[in-house]
């Protein structure tokens, strides 16, 4: 299995395969034609309050990487999310934040790689 990430922004690609949108909130300005993602797992996001305490600041991202693996843990949309992903030979994790290496889709790319 491949696991991709890309900003919601860019272009869909039939290289993509099967894409799955990993935000909370749905993206500012993106129709769900042109996203193009087969699902919205909107509950393997981090919760609210996670999110807006790290508010893409790289100096939390240490401590928001290692609270949102914990949020992670317990939680049953990773495990569908986790299920999904061994389905596919290739899946991209969908995202909407700017930073492209500090997101929960590099969070989730990183787990879902590891044995």
């Amino acid at each position: 299995m491949e696991v991709k990430i890309k900003r919601v922004y860019e272009p869909a690609d039939p290289a993509d395969g099967y894409r799955i949108l990993v935000d909370r909130l749905w993206p500012r300005g993106i129709s769900k034609d042109k996203a193009e993602v087969e699902v919205w797992l909107k509950e393997v996001g981090p919760s609210n309050e996670l999110r807006k305490w790290f508010n893409h600041e790289a100096a939390n991202w240490p401590e928001f990487e290692k609270k949102y693996r914990a949020e992670l843990a317990g939680n049953p949309a990773f495990e569908e999310l986790r299920v999904l992903a061994a389905q596919q030979p290739r899946v991209t994790l969908v995202y909407s934040a700017h930073d492209e290496t500090m997101n929960q889709a590099v969070v989730l790319q990183d787990l879902l790689r590891e044995p």
